[in-house]
């Protein structure tokens, strides 16, 4: 078999020579078609100016929008579809598009300049500045002892600032309902890189009123500073100036804008600061820092006060679970939370450590070896149900609208109105969870039209149907409906925090959300399964001690190639040995047709010939025994990514799966063994007495390699024993 270079990714479509201004363009065409209600006269008044710049000026401001920052120096700026830039930036500035930058630039300025810049400044004005600190040193130093007028103005007439960046910035809201850092989206796009939605060839205007659409720009635009602004020390995000939102979706971003600079806030060591920011904000995240800032104050009076509003008028489900727990510890005196409950009554299962790297997938493996059947479901699960069932609603009828061709979130799910504008239809379509048989079919109807379209619901993933009809099949109608009606009322609220696995067992459903030693269970995630059992669902955390045990199978390998990269060589030679309860139990050892030519030094290597696999069998000839040899095993091999990674590369060229658990022997020796010179599987066998008769052929590799894992195993029972 030939590799197939079909299989190669696909080559990226060519962008014509002024793709960003075309992008622009078509942004600007879409926000005048859509949003000419919510433009004010400086934002029109933007527009119709920059339609009027010359071909070029228009080119370069387009590709100044799309640089990181507002400062640029003219001097370097390189873009040779333009050419001469004189003229363009002449336009540019004589239509206040850039000038210089000013006194009210002088962070930004500190932050564009270098720190030997910055140093030869202040250099220039104090006497004993030391060559040695660090940029925010000469940063701090610069705020101190510099007029920011005086220190801006001796830049220089290269140095140049976007003057609107404001107008800008609220045009690209209007189309991303976000502030991108530029078009890149556009250009993802036309790379084949990023997929729009075919849903609508119509969209709807996000914002009904140009009050809304300021609203939550203003939000969003101080959430965008943050990224670079110094807001705790300079208060340039002044809450004091925060106007009150009406909208929700408004009053969430100012929710995260006053979570996040309370955090600042707080880590300053400004305590003062941080409540009153904490206090503009309405998430339970919010009103959690406030009680733990009280309490550490030792304000217990007006901890318990703030508790008791909580209590008594909750504004979320998780504010009243945070307030109840941390009420009952404090002022109760109940001895742990309700988290810590939850994990020490667990359940606990036993699994081989060495499956520690991916504890959900091992967990499947351990339930599906007892008889259950268990799939990884996390949010996807839920999503799923969710989404196949109201497709029609969500995608497809004429009162489903979608604002952009990048955004496949519907509108009604952005703004918390899909349940109010379908009321009757979710109704009558969760009435059909009473009915299994109709419910299946139309979600393989929806799914079979579908498949694939990319939507901002879930995502489309073949195993994900199976999950979701052992879901409706083992779980009552009722309880399910219970909790995909609060997808429908909440779906922002609604869409995360949900268990690891769903496990089909005794022909009945439950959740389980897996916890290794030493992972938190997180307060929204305690909330979720509170929910599922609210609603009539299994649900549970089952924590997992990682042991070392001795009915673990191990399959240790070695693999000849034809060269060192897995997507251009392939491989000539497989040994491996299965191992339980420390020792060989069989051997797989066949040498194959690679295909393709052996290099000379490859030969000298292995001593392996293109006569001695002239006969030998492809790996598709082999592939399923191999596969039987690997079963419910951990791939074990002396620098395991090599191995593994031609043998994956082998399987995808089928079309087929292969994932393993993995152990490396090299890695591990050094980790358990230190002190040796060389790592090498040569090094490691003459120093621990390991017969190596056939270096550099697989199986005589693969078995030295698993007298390794003997001594690995030896040394990781020691250490866990230790640690019990």
């Amino acid at each position: 078999m030939t590799f197939d270079q079909s299989e190669a990714p696909p080559a990226r479509r060519p962008l014509p020579t002024f793709y960003y201004h075309t992008h622009f363009l078509e942004m600007l065409d879409f926000v005048e078609a859509h949003y000419e209600h919510v433009l004010a006269a400086g934002h029109r008044r933007f527009i119709d100016e920059f339609r009027a710049l010359p071909p070029d000026a228009q080119r370069l401001y387009v590709r100044l929008v799309n640089r990181k920052g507002r400062l640029f120096a003219a001097n370097r700026l390189r873009y040779p579809e333009i050419g001469d830039l004189a003229a363009p930036l002449a336009a540019l500035c004589d239509g206040r598009w850039i000038g210089a930058p000013d006194a009210g630039h002088f962070d930004e300025v500190l932050a564009f300049m270098t720190r030997s810049q910055i140093a030869e400044r202040l250099r220039q004005r104090l006497v004993g500045i030391s060559r040695s600190l660090k940029k925010a040193q000469y940063v701090a130093l610069a705020r101190e002892h510099c007029d920011p007028g005086e220190f801006v103005a001796l830049l220089g007439a290269d140095l140049f600032v976007q003057l609107r960046t404001d107008a800008v910035q609220f045009l690209l809201f209007l189309y991303f309902g976000r502030i991108p850092d530029g078009l890149s989206q556009f250009t993802m796009r036309d790379l084949g890189l990023v997929r729009t939605h075919s849903f609508k060839d119509s969209y709807e205007a996000r914002f009904a009123e140009r009050e809304e659409a300021h609203e939550y720009f203003y939000f969003s635009q101080r959430l965008k500073q943050l990224e670079t602004a110094d807001t705790v020390r300079r208060r340039a995000l002044s809450a004091e100036a925060w106007p009150e939102p009406v909208y929700a979706g408004a009053a969430a971003l100012r929710d995260k804008l006053a979570y996040r600079l309370g955090r600042r806030a707080e880590r300053s060591g400004d305590v003062a600061a941080a409540l009153d920011l904490y206090g503009r904000g309405e998430s339970s995240r919010c009103s959690e820092r406030v009680v733990r800032l009280l309490l550490a104050e030792d304000d217990r009076e007006r901890a318990k006060a703030f508790l008791e509003r909580c209590l008594d008028d909750p504004r979320s489900d998780e504010e009243w679970l945070f307030a109840n727990d941390v009420y009952a510890r404090t002022f109760d005196r109940k001895r742990t939370s309700a988290v810590t409950d939850m994990l020490r009554s667990a359940q606990t299962i036993d699994i081989d450590e060495a499956h520690s790297g991916s504890p959900e997938r091992a967990a499947v493996d351990y339930f599906e070896r007892r008889g259950c059947r268990a799939f990884r479901v996390e949010n996807t699960l839920w999503r799923t149900l969710f989404g196949l069932m109201f497709w029609d609603a969500l995608f497809e009828d004429d009162g489903a609208s979608l604002h952009s061709p990048f955004e496949c979130l519907p509108q009604s799910l952005s703004d918390g109105t899909f349940y109010a504008g379908n009321g009757a239809k979710i109704e009558s379509r969760l009435a059909m969870l009473g009915d299994t048989a109709a419910l299946k079919r139309l979600l393989l109807k929806v799914s079979t039209r579908n498949y694939g379209t990319a939507n901002g619901v879930f995502r489309w993933r073949r195993s994900s149907i199976d999950a979701v009809f052992a879901l409706i099949d083992h779980a009552p109608g009722e309880a399910l409906g219970h909790i995909v009606r609060r997808f429908c009322q909440d779906y922002a609220g609604a869409r995360h925090g949900y268990p690891d696995l769903l496990v089909i067992e005794d022909r009945r459903a439950r959740f389980v959300e897996i916890k290794a030693e030493g992972d938190q269970l997180r307060r929204n995630q305690l909330l979720r399964i509170e929910q599922l059992k609210a609603a009539g669902l299994d649900a549970e955390v089952v924590r997992i001690r990682w042991i070392l045990d001795p009915n673990q199978v191990y399959v240790v390998v070695d693999v000849d190639t034809t060269g060192g990269r897995g997507d251009r060589h392939r491989v000539t030679e497989i040994g491996a040995v299965r191992m339980q309860n420390g020792r060989i139990v069989d051997r797989f050892q066949t040498l194959l047709n690679p295909q393709r030519s052996i290099p000379a030094g490859i030969t000298r290597l292995t001593g392996i010939t293109e006569a001695m696999v002239a006969d030998a069998p492809y790996f598709a000839d082999v592939a399923d025994e191999l596969e039987g040899f690997f079963k419910d095993a951990i791939f074990v091999a002396h620098n395991v990514g090599f191995d593994y990674r031609f043998l994956s590369r082998e399987y995808e060229r089928l079309g087929r799966p292969f994932r393993y658990p993995k152990l490396c022997t090299l890695s591990s020796m050094r980790r358990l063994y230190p002190g040796q010179d060389s790592y090498s599987l040569g090094a490691l066998c003459r120093a621990y007495d390991i017969p190596l008769r056939q270096h550099h052929r697989a199986l005589c590799d693969a078995e030295a390699a698993a007298e390794l894992l003997l001594l690995i195993n030896e040394k990781r029972a020691e250490r866990l024993e230790a640690e019990v």
